[in-house]
């Protein structure tokens, strides 16, 4: 039941629409001031009365009812105390009904969203840096499917440009076919960090880079054999960490897909005048917006990062027909958006209301900001692997007899690389510690996992009984329920803010929650009713951490 709307159409405030009130209506610090309050600050100017006053009024007029049995005026605020049996009663049907599809709704049927994320350059490797972008963009995949909409997951390849040339000329200097195919992303590191050493000494190596991407945009055998043969291990390597993180994607459609059509949205540009020559580079002027230029073509007729993403915007709305389409990208890239955007504006897309740039925090290590060609990486996949390590030896040392000691280690370390990266506010900036990741401390993924498998081991030891009478709730039962019963505005604001952590937090927040309860409420006691009522209780705590969980990508455990 939405509590909010019926105590605001109840409450029937003059001047005020119910849709208003409804949002007035928070939740107090502490429980015992009630389950909702109406700060009545916030209508004194409409009302012309002192917040006191209107307090008091409201509260001598509500006709309390069988879902709301207290009103009461306290210093300003009006606040409600709900009927908290039929709460219960509806909170907990609704979960165990629902199943894996609590916190679910079709506010998305019929609505298409594209999300642009993890965007990995081929030929360099996983690193840390790109953690951000695949965890946020995935969550937000699968938080939107699970509201209805049709989700397009899309991995816009970094395939295109100079530093392939560079591959090229490194590759035929101090590689071979037989080295790349051995040590695959290794090798091309090294070969790609030793280019840029060399090039330092030797200037001339960057037009031999250039002439070589040239011959791969001239469709020249052999070095477009060399650039997929680079693609081809990159995508198989970077798979291997997406398979880990349960990340999965619609579409590959990289840099390079664009190439054949960049030109039509050129000609568009020209054709509606909003091209103009600067210094022989063709630019939109964006200062009347209180921009910098958008570069559309170099002196030499090249193209770049916006040709290529002008063009995939309106392949994509075309192709998909998208309601909105996000772009996982860090917040280095803020102005690029916002010329991006504008330019669709004024070509007279009106969709171009629909783009949305998901900005997020940077990734730099403790030593200083990450760099391929420096060779200053912490390579996402050594992460992984050593939070599933540190998993499986702490397994060792509390359960060595627990079944599938490596699934059970790959979940939880896989796990904490997630959560760790999705537990707070996207947009804060992040120095790489590998001390925080593998800490299973505190309010951490394992916690949460943990406390799943604590519920399934209540509910292999302990039975109820059908059709029973709801107990009188007790404080830590009632705080279970009530974080229960908002799982479903969770998922929704997460979508609409576009922000995954608060799904984790929500998940610390229940984790807390039931573990107090678990500690305080003894589950296998003599009465039917409690302990019927309890094991509902953990049933539905189980269903509502697991499936938040599973929109994070992350998967849970029987045993741990």
């Amino acid at each position: 039941m939405d509590y909010r709307t019926h105590i605001a159409e109840k409450l029937n405030i003059e001047g005020v629409t119910k849709e208003e009130v409804a949002s007035f209506l928070e939740v107090p610090p502490n429980r015992e001031m009630g389950d909702f309050a109406l700060p009545c600050f916030k209508l004194s100017k409409i009302l012309r009365m002192p917040p006191v006053k209107i307090a008091e009024n409201l509260a001598s007029s509500f006709v309390l009812d069988e879902n709301v049995n207290s009103c009461q005026a306290v210093n300003g605020y009006l606040n409600f105390k709900i009927n908290r049996n039929s709460f219960a009663v509806r909170t907990l049907s609704e979960v165990l009904e629902k199943g894996d599809n609590y916190g679910s709704s079709n506010i998305g049927n019929g609505k298409t969203i594209c999300i642009d994320y993890s965007s990995v350059n081929i030929a360099k490797p996983f690193h840390i840096g790109h953690l951000s972008t695949t965890v946020i963009g995935s969550a937000l995949c699968k938080i939107f499917s699970f509201l209805g909409y049709k989700t397009v997951g899309i991995n816009h390849l970094g395939d295109y440009g100079t530093q392939f040339g560079k591959l090229i000329v490194a590759f035929k200097k101090w590689s071979s076919v037989e080295a790349v195919k051995k040590d695959r992303l290794k090798e091309l590191t090294r070969i790609y960090v030793k280019f840029h050493d060399e090039a330092k000494l030797h200037p001339e190596l960057d037009d031999e880079a250039r002439r070589y991407f040239k011959l791969i945009e001239d469709g020249d055998k052999e070095s477009n054999e060399l650039f997929e043969l680079f693609k081809e291990i990159t995508l198989e390597e970077v798979d291997k960490i997406y398979k880990l993180l349960n990340v999965k994607f619609d579409s590959y459609a990289g840099e390079s897909f664009y190439n054949d059509k960049m030109q039509p949205v050129i000609d568009e540009l020209n054709e509606k005048g909003l091209i103009t020559i600067s210094d022989g580079a063709s630019i939109v002027d964006l200062e009347p917006y209180g921009m910098a230029p958008c570069l559309i073509l170099r002196s030499d007729g090249g193209t770049l990062y916006a040709t290529r993403d002008l063009a995939a915007a309106v392949y994509r709305k075309n192709t998909y027909n998208f309601d909105k389409c996000l772009y996982v990208v860090a917040y280095q890239q803020n102005l690029h958006f916002k010329q991006f955007f504008k330019v669709l504006e004024l070509m007279g897309k009106d969709w171009a209301k629909d783009m949305v740039h998901v900005a997020y925090g940077m990734v730099s290590l403790e030593s200083g900001a990450m760099s391929t060609r420096g060779g200053n990486v912490v390579l996402l996949e050594d992460v992984i692997n050593k939070t599933i390590e540190k998993a499986y030896s702490v397994i060792e040392a509390k359960n060595p007899n627990l079944p599938d000691k490596e699934g059970t280690a790959r979940a939880v370390g896989t796990g904490a690389v997630i959560f760790g990266a999705l537990c707070n506010n996207k947009i804060k900036d992040i120095v790489f510690s590998y001390d925080r990741v593998l800490s299973f401390e505190g309010e951490t993924c394992p916690y949460v996992q943990y406390t799943v498998a604590r519920c399934n081991s209540v509910i292999a030891k302990c039975d109820g009984v059908d059709n029973y009478t709801y107990p009188e709730m007790n404080d830590e039962e009632y705080a279970v329920i009530s974080t229960l019963a908002k799982f479903p505005d969770v998922v929704k604001a997460s979508a609409e803010k576009y922000e995954p952590s608060f799904i984790t937090r929500y998940a610390l927040d229940l984790a807390t929650v039931y573990n107090k309860f678990y500690f305080d409420c003894k589950i296998a006691v003599e009465d039917d009713s409690v302990r019927s009522f309890r094991l509902d209780i953990t049933k539905a705590t189980k269903i509502a951490l697991t499936n938040a969980l599973k929109l994070l990508g992350i998967q849970t455990v029987e045993q741990m």
